[in-house]
């Protein structure tokens, strides 16, 4: 074990190490952020203010803590910031899926492992590399796992800038997982991105809800991310038509984005591998799945965090945009008399647009 660093050439040098060792074990990018939030901080407080985070109570639990990481873990002073790629390119292309109303879309994020794990295990490598070089010393992991501004702090950490549609963006697309290990250790601090939006506005004009409300700003209570994943209740009806086949989450304004056309894809198997087929389902065959099923085949998967009624009432939105057929009706009527009012609802629904268009 080497020395703890004693002047500013030490902490470059130590600085340096951490972007290495970081790629060696697959992060995509990583950077070192201070902690100074104070614009994103009115930002998030006036977001919350405008009702924008829906449902999500926690958002608001936290308000300013989020943007105060010294609040969270006293003593930090210094936000190393990683990017792990998760595009899946042996997945079926996404516009033929989304083109097909009777299979299902499922965002390209979910269809590997759960990254939550995967994410903390390598940050936790990194954090213990750190430690074998110069002593114990003050540190958290992260991984979307509690209040904390992932996306300004990786700007600040100059591993991308922020798009406009809110996530962060790099010229190698936006495809990937961001975490994060808050420390005490006073390392330089890499200097921002410059941003590369310009004038474009494809993820404006391409989102199916209009959640991106203007340029950096999202309407949370509109998007089908949070709509079709983080919404305990019902899906308000006037929205369920733009939903389309997307049954867990969505990525067209990512699909959208010019970056992401020579995105760069996921290296670890964890995330290239498409899991149990999920890349090219048919819903019918989806909302076939008994409870036992949902659980058994989605371990490991981050869509088993919402739960097998939220599950089926998302494919019964979807089968109630699909074209009317006997089978898809037949899957819907299955379905008529589920135990859980959320899912009879949404079903009820679905079939009512099918009696509609005859």
């Amino acid at each position: 074990m080497e020395r703890r660093p004693r002047d500013e050439q030490d902490w470059r040098a130590l600085a340096a190490r951490v972007v290495a060792w970081g790629q060696e074990l697959g992060f995509g990018a990583v950077g070192i952020a201070d902690t100074e939030l104070a614009v994103e901080e009115t930002r998030l407080l006036d977001w919350l203010a405008a009702g924008r985070h829906g449902a999500m109570d926690y958002m608001a639990r936290h308000g300013a803590r989020r943007a105060r990481p010294a609040d969270l873990v006293p003593g930090t002073i210094r936000v190393i910031s990683a990017r792990l790629d998760y595009f899946p390119a042996q997945a079926r292309d996404a516009g033929a899926v989304l083109a097909d109303p009777e299979r299902a879309y499922v965002a390209r994020y979910a269809l590997g492992r759960d990254y939550h794990r995967v994410m903390r295990q390598r940050l936790q490598q990194l954090a213990e590399r750190i430690a074998a070089r110069i002593g114990p010393f003050g540190y958290r992991v992260f991984s979307d796992s509690a209040p904390v501004m992932e996306v300004a702090l990786a700007a600040r950490a100059g591993t991308g800038w922020r798009g406009k549609h809110t996530l962060l963006l790099t010229r190698d697309g936006s495809y990937f997982f961001l975490g994060e290990i808050y420390t005490d250790l006073p390392l330089p601090t890499t200097p921002p991105a410059a941003a590369h939006c310009g004038t474009c506005r494809a993820c404006l004009d391409a989102c199916p809800t209009g959640a991106i409300v203007g340029p950096y700003e999202l309407d949370a209570r509109r998007c089908i991310s949070y709509l079709t994943i983080e919404l305990p209740g019902a899906i308000p009806e006037e929205l369920r038509p733009s939903i389309g086949n997307r049954i867990y989450g969505c990525d067209d304004c990512q699909l959208a984005c010019p970056w992401n056309r020579h995105a760069a894809v996921a290296a670890l198997p964890d995330f290239a591998q498409v899991r149990h087929g999920l890349d090219d389902a048919k819903l019918v065959d989806l909302v076939a799945w008994t409870r036992e099923e949902f659980e058994r085949r989605l371990t490991g998967s981050a869509i088993r965090r919402i739960g097998y009624e939220k599950w089926l009432s998302n494919i019964a939105i979807a089968l109630g945009n699909a074209p009317a057929s006997r089978t898809i009706v037949a899957a819907l009527r299955s379905r008529a008399d589920d135990p859980s009012p959320l899912v009879r609802e949404h079903v009820a629904w679905a079939l009512a647009r099918h009696r509609e268009r005859g």
